[in-house]
């Protein structure tokens, strides 16, 4: 394999790890608060996390602390 494939497939492995925790966080939070509209537009577009972050915090009003809370809940880190 050439170092320009291998360097690539580390960058595209990196940005996935990136991208699957936000998306699946803000498409639930979109399912909960029954933003149909938004469910749909984070589940289908893919924006590298910066659209479900922005929902995250600006549209669900989230605050860091919560988020993190949610995070290690799901991570099983946190017991409920």
């Amino acid at each position: 394999m050439n170092q320009y494939l291998s360097d690539n497939l580390i960058l595209l492995l990196i940005l996935t790890l990136w991208t699957i925790p936000w998306k699946i966080y803000a498409v639930w939070l979109a399912a909960k608060r029954d933003q149909k509209k938004w469910f749909v537009i984070l589940l289908l577009l893919n924006t590298v996390g910066i659209l479900e972050i922005f929902y995250i915090f600006k549209i669900a009003n989230k605050k860091w602390i919560e988020v993190r809370k949610d995070f290690g809940k799901a991570w099983g880190l946190i017991k409920k």
